[in-house]
């Protein structure tokens, strides 16, 4: 039986959620707006995602309310999740998990730590040192032990930005990009 190239007819809530955040890319792209990236440009050269494809993408998310699409005064555009985005982040940490679990034989790629006193999150999202469940903006990523460059990924600055100690939702600062 052929599946249908669509599920938003469906009654089911793991159907209408995968035509959200259900294609390729479309998760990567949640990724990074959590790790602070927010220009058109700046989520091409890190994932090396064919143009047509991240508007296409970005187009969905903004429509579905994950992400909201500002302009600024100085012409550029940029991506910031919404609270519904934010919302996202125990899936995308749950996933990132697993990876590592399963596909990171040297550790984990990113460590995540508490802002407020340093402490390493558990697979929950709770501080190990003081027992909370950490909210997203509290939440420091760094690299993990399993942790290595992309290779090819060279010295862009929005590369160095996710590769050093950082926030979640920390806006990655870059030149003002043109168009999108």
């Amino acid at each position: 039986m052929t599946l249908p190239s669509t599920y938003a007819d469906r009654n089911c809530s793991l159907a209408r959620t995968l035509e959200v955040v259900g294609e390729r890319w479309t998760l990567l792209i949640v990724r990074d707006a959590f790790f602070g990236v927010r220009r058109f440009g700046d989520f091409a050269t890190r994932l090396k995602i064919p143009r047509a494809v991240l508007t296409s993408r970005l187009k969905t998310l903004v429509q579905e309310g994950v992400l909201s699409r500002d302009g600024e005064a100085s012409g550029g555009v940029e991506y910031r999740l919404t609270a519904k985005g934010i919302e996202l982040w125990p899936v995308v940490r749950a996933l990132m998990n697993w990876g590592d679990a399963h596909y990171s034989p040297t550790g984990a790629k990113r460590a995540f730590r508490h802002e407020r006193d340093g402490g390493p999150l558990d697979h929950e999202g709770r501080c190990e040192d003081c027992g909370l469940v950490v909210p997203v903006p509290e939440i420091l990523h760094e690299p993990g032990p399993g942790f290595e460059p992309a290779p090819g990924s060279g010295r862009h600055p929005v590369v160095e930005a996710i590769s050093a100690p950082r926030r979640l939702l920390e806006p990655i600062v870059t030149s003002p990009a043109r168009g999108r």
